[in-house]
Protein backbone atom coordinates (compact mmCIF):
# COMPACT_ATOMS: atom_id res chain seq x y z
CA UNK A 1 0.00 0.00 0.00
CA UNK A 2 1.04 3.20 -0.55
CA UNK A 3 2.65 5.45 2.27
CA UNK A 4 1.49 8.97 3.23
CA UNK A 5 3.96 10.45 1.77
CA UNK A 6 4.50 8.23 -1.39
CA UNK A 7 7.57 6.93 -2.85
CA UNK A 8 8.86 7.70 -6.19
CA UNK A 9 11.24 6.08 -8.53
CA UNK A 10 12.30 8.96 -10.98
CA UNK A 11 13.74 7.16 -13.73
CA UNK A 12 16.44 9.35 -16.02
CA UNK A 13 19.38 9.70 -17.73
CA UNK A 14 20.99 13.00 -16.39
CA UNK A 15 24.30 12.32 -18.53
CA UNK A 16 22.68 11.58 -22.29
CA UNK A 17 22.89 14.43 -24.72
CA UNK A 18 20.23 15.65 -26.70
CA UNK A 19 20.75 17.66 -29.69
CA UNK A 20 19.57 21.71 -29.14
CA UNK A 21 17.75 19.89 -25.48
CA UNK A 22 19.30 19.86 -22.00
CA UNK A 23 17.39 16.90 -20.49
CA UNK A 24 19.21 17.37 -17.40
CA UNK A 25 17.94 20.77 -16.35
CA UNK A 26 14.53 19.92 -17.19
CA UNK A 27 14.53 17.00 -14.78
CA UNK A 28 16.30 18.94 -12.40
CA UNK A 29 13.63 21.47 -12.16
CA UNK A 30 10.78 18.69 -11.89
CA UNK A 31 12.14 16.91 -9.30
CA UNK A 32 12.60 19.26 -6.96
CA UNK A 33 9.03 20.35 -7.21
CA UNK A 34 7.77 16.63 -7.04
CA UNK A 35 10.36 16.28 -3.87
CA UNK A 36 7.63 18.86 -1.85
CA UNK A 37 4.69 16.07 -1.95
CA UNK A 38 6.76 13.14 -2.60
CA UNK A 39 9.68 10.77 -1.70
CA UNK A 40 11.69 10.57 -4.39
CA UNK A 41 14.75 9.05 -5.57
CA UNK A 42 17.16 9.76 -9.09
CA UNK A 43 17.99 6.54 -10.83
CA UNK A 44 19.54 5.33 -14.37
CA UNK A 45 17.04 3.48 -16.36
CA UNK A 46 19.48 0.85 -16.14
CA UNK A 47 19.67 0.30 -12.52
CA UNK A 48 15.91 0.24 -12.48
CA UNK A 49 14.28 -3.37 -12.52
CA UNK A 50 16.84 -3.32 -9.91
CA UNK A 51 15.25 -0.85 -7.41
CA UNK A 52 11.77 -0.74 -8.71
CA UNK A 53 10.74 -2.53 -5.71
CA UNK A 54 11.17 -0.03 -2.88
CA UNK A 55 8.88 2.80 -4.27
CA UNK A 56 5.52 3.61 -4.60
CA UNK A 57 5.31 4.26 -8.36
CA UNK A 58 7.96 4.35 -11.21
CA UNK A 59 8.05 8.52 -13.32
CA UNK A 60 9.74 7.23 -16.49
CA UNK A 61 11.22 11.00 -17.66
CA UNK A 62 14.02 11.83 -19.68
CA UNK A 63 15.29 8.59 -19.95
CA UNK A 64 16.76 8.76 -23.34
CA UNK A 65 15.92 6.52 -26.29
CA UNK A 66 15.89 2.59 -25.33
CA UNK A 67 17.74 1.72 -27.68
CA UNK A 68 20.53 2.57 -26.02
CA UNK A 69 19.69 0.04 -23.00
CA UNK A 70 16.83 -2.16 -24.81
CA UNK A 71 17.82 -5.25 -22.52
CA UNK A 72 17.24 -2.99 -19.02
CA UNK A 73 14.30 -1.43 -20.44
CA UNK A 74 12.36 -5.07 -21.04
CA UNK A 75 13.87 -5.80 -17.81
CA UNK A 76 12.30 -3.10 -15.91
CA UNK A 77 8.80 -3.43 -17.99
CA UNK A 78 9.11 -7.43 -17.06
CA UNK A 79 9.74 -6.53 -13.18
CA UNK A 80 6.84 -3.98 -13.32
CA UNK A 81 4.19 -6.28 -14.26
CA UNK A 82 5.30 -8.69 -12.24
CA UNK A 83 5.46 -6.22 -9.37
CA UNK A 84 2.41 -4.02 -10.12
CA UNK A 85 4.49 -1.36 -9.42
CA UNK A 86 2.30 1.40 -11.40
CA UNK A 87 4.91 3.25 -14.30
CA UNK A 88 4.01 6.48 -15.14
CA UNK A 89 3.52 6.98 -18.31
CA UNK A 90 1.32 3.96 -17.90
CA UNK A 91 3.27 1.08 -20.20
CA UNK A 92 0.30 0.44 -22.30
CA UNK A 93 0.79 3.37 -25.15
CA UNK A 94 1.06 1.55 -28.61
CA UNK A 95 2.70 4.62 -30.14
CA UNK A 96 6.23 5.18 -30.12
CA UNK A 97 6.56 3.21 -26.84
CA UNK A 98 5.83 0.12 -29.15
CA UNK A 99 8.59 1.46 -32.12
CA UNK A 100 7.01 3.05 -35.48
CA UNK A 101 4.22 0.67 -36.40
CA UNK A 102 1.56 3.08 -35.37
CA UNK A 103 2.92 5.19 -38.53
CA UNK A 104 2.01 2.44 -40.94
CA UNK A 105 -1.61 2.01 -39.16
CA UNK A 106 -2.50 5.38 -38.95
CA UNK A 107 -1.40 6.30 -42.65
CA UNK A 108 -3.26 2.65 -43.76
CA UNK A 109 -6.58 3.79 -41.66
CA UNK A 110 -6.46 7.28 -43.22
CA UNK A 111 -6.29 9.27 -40.59
CA UNK A 112 -4.33 13.31 -40.63
CA UNK A 113 -0.94 11.23 -40.41
CA UNK A 114 2.41 11.65 -43.01
CA UNK A 115 1.51 9.29 -45.61
CA UNK A 116 3.68 6.24 -44.56
CA UNK A 117 5.14 3.02 -45.79
CA UNK A 118 7.74 -0.05 -45.07
CA UNK A 119 7.16 -2.37 -48.32
CA UNK A 120 9.03 -1.90 -51.62
CA UNK A 121 5.04 -2.96 -52.92
CA UNK A 122 3.92 0.23 -51.23
CA UNK A 123 5.81 3.07 -52.76
CA UNK A 124 3.27 3.80 -55.14
CA UNK A 125 0.80 4.90 -52.01
CA UNK A 126 2.69 7.54 -51.21
CA UNK A 127 2.17 11.26 -53.35
CA UNK A 128 5.14 12.28 -55.83
CA UNK A 129 8.20 14.13 -54.27
CA UNK A 130 11.85 15.17 -54.78
CA UNK A 131 13.04 14.79 -51.56
CA UNK A 132 11.95 11.46 -49.37
CA UNK A 133 12.82 10.77 -45.59
CA UNK A 134 14.10 7.31 -44.46
CA UNK A 135 14.21 6.29 -40.82
CA UNK A 136 13.98 3.10 -38.36
CA UNK A 137 11.18 1.85 -37.63
CA UNK A 138 12.40 1.23 -34.10
CA UNK A 139 14.31 4.45 -34.21
CA UNK A 140 14.01 7.69 -31.75
CA UNK A 141 15.44 10.89 -31.40
CA UNK A 142 16.10 10.94 -35.38
CA UNK A 143 18.71 8.35 -34.71
CA UNK A 144 19.44 7.08 -38.24
CA UNK A 145 16.90 9.32 -39.87
CA UNK A 146 18.26 10.08 -43.76
CA UNK A 147 16.61 12.29 -46.40
CA UNK A 148 17.30 11.41 -50.06
CA UNK A 149 16.33 11.86 -53.64
CA UNK A 150 13.73 9.77 -54.78
CA UNK A 151 15.89 7.41 -57.30
CA UNK A 152 17.60 6.09 -54.10
CA UNK A 153 14.29 5.60 -51.90
CA UNK A 154 13.71 1.68 -53.58
CA UNK A 155 17.10 0.37 -52.57
CA UNK A 156 17.18 1.06 -49.15
CA UNK A 157 13.26 0.00 -48.57
CA UNK A 158 13.70 -3.11 -46.71
CA UNK A 159 10.88 -3.75 -43.92
CA UNK A 160 12.70 -2.26 -41.44
CA UNK A 161 12.45 1.40 -42.34
CA UNK A 162 9.74 3.60 -42.71
CA UNK A 163 9.74 5.96 -45.96
CA UNK A 164 7.69 9.38 -46.43
CA UNK A 165 7.70 12.56 -48.25
CA UNK A 166 9.42 15.11 -47.25
CA UNK A 167 6.98 17.44 -46.27
CA UNK A 168 7.32 21.03 -46.80
CA UNK A 169 6.26 22.73 -43.99
CA UNK A 170 5.38 25.92 -42.74
CA UNK A 171 6.07 24.99 -38.82
CA UNK A 172 6.13 22.14 -36.27
CA UNK A 173 3.87 22.10 -33.41
CA UNK A 174 3.66 20.36 -30.64
CA UNK A 175 0.71 19.91 -27.71
CA UNK A 176 1.22 18.49 -24.37
CA UNK A 177 -1.27 16.58 -22.33
CA UNK A 178 -1.61 14.93 -18.72
CA UNK A 179 -4.19 11.79 -18.54
CA UNK A 180 -6.48 13.41 -21.17
CA UNK A 181 -6.22 16.80 -20.51
CA UNK A 182 -4.70 19.42 -22.58
CA UNK A 183 -2.07 21.44 -20.89
CA UNK A 184 -0.33 23.87 -23.61
CA UNK A 185 1.22 24.15 -27.25
CA UNK A 186 4.76 25.19 -28.37
CA UNK A 187 5.93 25.38 -31.84
CA UNK A 188 8.94 26.27 -34.00
CA UNK A 189 8.07 28.93 -36.14
CA UNK A 190 11.67 28.48 -38.06
CA UNK A 191 11.78 24.67 -39.63
CA UNK A 192 15.31 24.87 -39.11
CA UNK A 193 15.61 25.60 -35.46
CA UNK A 194 13.03 22.27 -35.06
CA UNK A 195 13.82 23.01 -30.83
CA UNK A 196 13.07 26.75 -30.97
CA UNK A 197 10.15 26.68 -29.73
CA UNK A 198 7.70 29.33 -28.88
CA UNK A 199 4.52 29.45 -26.95
CA UNK A 200 1.40 28.88 -29.45
CA UNK A 201 -2.22 29.22 -29.05
CA UNK A 202 -4.04 26.68 -30.83
CA UNK A 203 -7.59 26.80 -32.28
CA UNK A 204 -10.65 24.40 -31.39
CA UNK A 205 -9.53 22.65 -35.00
CA UNK A 206 -5.83 22.04 -33.81
CA UNK A 207 -7.21 21.01 -30.20
CA UNK A 208 -9.65 18.49 -32.16
CA UNK A 209 -6.71 17.20 -34.36
CA UNK A 210 -4.50 16.55 -31.48
CA UNK A 211 -6.99 14.47 -29.00
CA UNK A 212 -8.02 12.19 -31.99
CA UNK A 213 -4.75 10.78 -31.65
CA UNK A 214 -4.73 11.25 -27.64
CA UNK A 215 -8.05 9.62 -27.50
CA UNK A 216 -6.65 6.81 -29.98
CA UNK A 217 -3.99 5.64 -27.76
CA UNK A 218 -4.42 3.55 -24.82
CA UNK A 219 -3.22 5.69 -21.94
CA UNK A 220 -4.87 6.77 -19.04
CA UNK A 221 -1.96 7.99 -16.97
CA UNK A 222 0.82 9.96 -18.05
CA UNK A 223 2.06 12.66 -19.92
CA UNK A 224 2.30 12.57 -23.68
CA UNK A 225 3.12 15.00 -26.92
CA UNK A 226 1.57 15.00 -30.04
CA UNK A 227 3.64 16.71 -32.54
CA UNK A 228 2.52 17.56 -36.15
CA UNK A 229 3.68 19.68 -39.21
CA UNK A 230 1.52 22.56 -40.50
CA UNK A 231 1.31 21.36 -44.36
CA UNK A 232 1.13 23.32 -47.75
CA UNK A 233 -2.57 23.41 -47.79
CA UNK A 234 -2.80 24.33 -44.27
CA UNK A 235 -4.17 21.11 -42.69
CA UNK A 236 -2.01 19.53 -39.99
CA UNK A 237 -0.47 16.03 -40.43
CA UNK A 238 0.59 14.10 -37.63
CA UNK A 239 4.37 13.62 -37.61
CA UNK A 240 4.85 11.72 -34.13
CA UNK A 241 2.99 10.47 -31.29
CA UNK A 242 5.27 10.52 -27.89
CA UNK A 243 3.86 8.46 -25.45
CA UNK A 244 6.89 7.05 -23.05
CA UNK A 245 9.49 9.81 -22.23
CA UNK A 246 8.88 12.96 -24.36
CA UNK A 247 10.67 15.86 -23.64
CA UNK A 248 8.36 18.71 -22.40
CA UNK A 249 10.71 22.11 -23.25
CA UNK A 250 9.35 23.29 -19.97
CA UNK A 251 11.97 26.42 -20.54
CA UNK A 252 9.91 27.53 -23.13
CA UNK A 253 6.88 28.35 -20.92
CA UNK A 254 6.22 31.18 -18.55
CA UNK A 255 6.06 30.63 -14.91
CA UNK A 256 2.49 30.90 -14.79
CA UNK A 257 1.50 28.01 -17.04
CA UNK A 258 4.81 26.10 -15.48
CA UNK A 259 3.49 26.02 -12.08
CA UNK A 260 0.03 25.14 -13.96
CA UNK A 261 1.60 22.04 -15.33
CA UNK A 262 3.74 20.72 -12.41
CA UNK A 263 0.68 21.18 -10.48
CA UNK A 264 -1.31 19.17 -12.87
CA UNK A 265 1.56 16.56 -13.21
CA UNK A 266 2.12 16.31 -9.27
CA UNK A 267 -2.22 15.77 -8.76
CA UNK A 268 -2.15 13.15 -11.72
CA UNK A 269 0.32 11.40 -9.65
CA UNK A 270 -1.72 11.29 -6.59
CA UNK A 271 -4.51 9.63 -8.37
CA UNK A 272 -2.43 7.09 -10.05
CA UNK A 273 -0.51 5.97 -6.93
CA UNK A 274 -3.33 6.24 -4.85
CA UNK A 275 -5.47 3.67 -7.15
CA UNK A 276 -2.34 1.43 -7.15
CA UNK A 277 -2.25 2.34 -10.92
CA UNK A 278 -3.04 -1.33 -12.47
CA UNK A 279 0.51 -1.73 -12.93
CA UNK A 280 2.66 -2.58 -16.43
CA UNK A 281 -0.64 -4.18 -17.71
Amino acid sequence: MPTARPRLLYVTDLAYQARGRRYCDEDVFLTSRLREEFDLALCNPRDAAALLDGFDAAVVRNSGPVLTHLAAYHAFRERAAATGIPVYNQLTGRADMAGKQYLLDLSAAGLPVIPTVDHPDDLHRLPQAAQYVVKPKLGADSTGLRTVPAAEVPGLVDGGVLVQPRVDFAYEVSFYFVDHDFQYALYAPDPGRRWGLEPYEPTREDLEFARRFIDWNTIDHGIQRVDACRAPGGELLLVELEDLNPYLSLDALDDTRRDAFVATVTASLHRYVRTGGGGAR
